[in-house]
């Protein structure tokens, strides 16, 4: 089937950038400097939780670098095709990747050999922040809290059935790792997205359910589902009655993150230079604040909070790891 023509959407652009954060010098802002409308691929349709933050940043790099930037949505194979498309880019630094846990980590262990990338094609630019999953109940499961959650599903191993936005997201994978930690054995219900997922759960069709904070809250706060906690190491500011997963099960952490790649081909000038850019962005207070109000974290890649291309590189590498023994224990490989 031929994939669906990318929607493209122009942002404005400022009349000048700004001075870069990050403490570099002068002559190190001046080495590179985009001549030409940037270019940001998000790899899934309008409307998600990965659009609406890839298109804040955008925004603000366009006001941050004196460019317009040029929000392409394009979903398929599960964010592979975008990705494919900026590897395969002029690589001069003006076609950015807007990754996830999914085509940043989860995908190379799902994919392995299919996959039309390999970690060293992609340059990490920077983390722009992290948020946690939820694990939900159908409001008529005779459980309140994670501690009855896991004793019920003990006592029916194989019988209760949990739904995902789909076959190798994050809340799927997060599912799999509380499987394994835990012993419980769930059946998966995959999704098309989140919104599908999230009606069935309303209308009880499925008992329980793992999502991206920012899809379930609406649904959360007016009681049609039960949160019983969160993936991330801390409670969110936005549901802070319901805890951590942790709290329950030790050890347990699990957040969805969105970054900026780019070609790894591209100058060493450009990446760090974007790499300050989105490191400014994701310190800024504002920007901040509005993705606090649905459930997202600062990145904290550096011990001031901040993110830089080689804090993202690690992270990357330790992500890709951690999943991938995940993948492999559940047999999600792709056929």
């Amino acid at each position: 089937m031929t994939p669906a023509a990318p929607r493209r959407t122009v942002l404005a652009a400022g009349l000048l950038a700004p001075a870069i954060a990050g403490g570099q010098s002068a002559g190190a802002q001046a080495a590179w400097a985009p001549t030409r409308p940037l270019r940001l691929v998000i790899p899934f349709p309008p409307g998600g939780t990965t659009d609406m933050i890839g298109r804040m940043v955008a925004e603000r790099m366009s006001a941050r670098l004196g460019q317009t930037v040029v929000v392409e949505n394009r979903p398929g194979a599960g964010g592979n095709l975008a990705g494919e498309a900026v590897v395969r880019a002029e690589p001069d630094g003006g076609t950015l990747f807007f990754t996830s846990i999914g085509t940043g980590a989860i995908n190379y262990a799902v994919y392995g050999p299919r996959m039309p990338w390999k970690p060293e094609d992609m340059a990490a630019v920077g983390l722009v922040t992290r948020m946690p999953n939820v694990l939900m109940v159908a409001n008529r499961m005779p459980v309140q809290d994670m501690a009855q959650f896991l004793a019920f599903a003990r006592g029916r191993q194989g019988e209760i059935t949990y739904g995902t936005a789909g076959i190798g997201s994050s809340p799927h994978v997060c599912m799999e790792l509380l499987s394994q930690i835990t012993g419980i054995q769930l059946v998966h219900v995959p999704f098309r997205g989140s919104g599908p997922m999230l009606t069935e759960l309303m209308a009880e069709r499925v008992d329980c359910g793992m999502d991206n904070i920012p899809s379930a809250l609406p649904f959360i706060r007016d009681r049609q589902i039960r949160a019983l906690g969160m993936s991330g190491a801390r409670r969110a500011s936005v549901v802070p009655d319901v805890p951590v997963i942790a709290e329950s099960i030790p050890g347990f952490e699990a957040t969805a993150w969105f970054g900026v790649q780019t070609s790894a081909r591209a100058p060493r000038a450009a990446i760090e230079r974007l790499g300050a850019e989105i490191d400014a962005i994701a310190r800024d207070p504002a920007f901040r604040a509005r993705l606090a109000e649905f459930g997202a974290d600062g990145p904290g890649l550096t011990p001031e909070g901040g993110t830089t291309p080689a804090a993202f590189e690690a992270f990357l590498a330790a992500e890709i790891r951690k999943w991938a023994e995940v993948v492999q224990k559940a047999n999600l490989i792709a056929g």
